[in-house]
């Protein structure tokens, strides 16, 4: 069956299938979105108690149900002075030191910190010998994504690419999948020094949106094949503060530079976080960056 799932990623159009499937979801038919809303609250358990809006017929289409805000204080924040919280509800994929250019992905399988950055050798030497987390969000999570401390923000790379699922056994079994997927590379400054937050795109994720651009993924006709960069006047963000949100799962991954941060000494694979949960600390060394 894993093979066949596999196999299914490479033949499928991938495009095609996703911007179909976005189509359905921003669809404001009432029946139609009522029910695209029901049936997959049912499917996977969500918690609508959590949600600001807890009627689901009171969202105007599905992706408006997906992207959801929280009811104030559901997502307590770490606010001690040093802590790096979890950008994102899910599950930890993986976590640990970043080797060169090489970034852990699964079971012998790694991906390309320059390849994941855009293809940049400048934009990935900062944070070449550092550290990273990978968040994997499921259908079912809260899929707004937030600041893992207090940064400002410098510039954003939207890169094209392939829509796999990011899934654990897609990750155990295709070699660079997170820098092979379409994907959004927001880069910071810290206290720590720089940060990057990559928002990775997969297969029928209906897009991307940042707090300051709107929708990144899918790109204007035309860039999708070429992707661009974009500098931005200095935009301050606190620790926890959105900055961004997906219209259905995928996975987002924090880049440190070396020595800035350390994790949790329980920030292991398949652990379940929450947005805010404490995740880590600024070392002592980069306290004073």
């Amino acid at each position: 069956m894993k093979t066949l799932f596999i196999l299914f990623q490479y033949l499928v159009p991938q495009h095609l299938l996703s911007r179909l499937i976005g189509k359905l979801a921003n669809a404001r038919t009432p029946w139609l979105k009522n029910l695209l809303i029901r049936r997959f609250i049912l499917r996977y358990g969500v918690n609508m108690q959590e949600a600001a809006e807890e009627n689901p017929e009171h969202y105007a289409c599905f992706n408006d149900f997906f992207t959801r805000e929280l009811k104030p204080g559901v997502r307590p924040v770490d606010n001690s002075a040093h802590s790096i919280v979890s950008p994102a509800d899910g599950v930890i994929s993986a976590a640990g030191d970043i080797t060169a250019d090489s970034i852990f992905q699964a079971k012998g399988k790694a991906f390309s910190l320059t390849a994941l950055l855009g293809g940049s050798g400048d934009a990935a030497r900062p944070f070449q010998e550092g550290a990273f987390v990978t968040v994997y969000l499921s259908p079912r999570d809260y899929h707004r994504v937030h600041m893992p401390c207090a940064g400002t923000l410098k510039k954003m790379i939207y890169v094209p690419g392939k829509l796999f699922s990011v899934n654990q056994t897609t990750a155990e079994n295709i070699d660079n999948l997170f820098a092979r997927n379409e994907r959004v590379v927001c880069f910071y400054d810290t206290d720590a020094g720089p940060m990057a937050l990559v928002l990775v795109g997969a297969m029928i994720v209906a897009g991307i949106e940042t707090v300051w651009a709107m929708q990144v993924a899918p790109a204007s006709h035309g860039l999708n094949e070429t992707g661009y960069e974009q500098q931005h006047p200095p935009l301050e963000f606190g620790k926890a503060e959105e900055m961004g949100r997906f219209k259905l799962g995928s996975t987002a991954i924090v880049l440190f530079g070396p020595g800035a941060v350390r994790w949790a000494a329980d920030l292991e694979s398949d652990r379940p976080v929450n947005m805010g949960e404490a995740i880590g600390e600024l070392t002592p060394a980069s306290r004073q960056v």
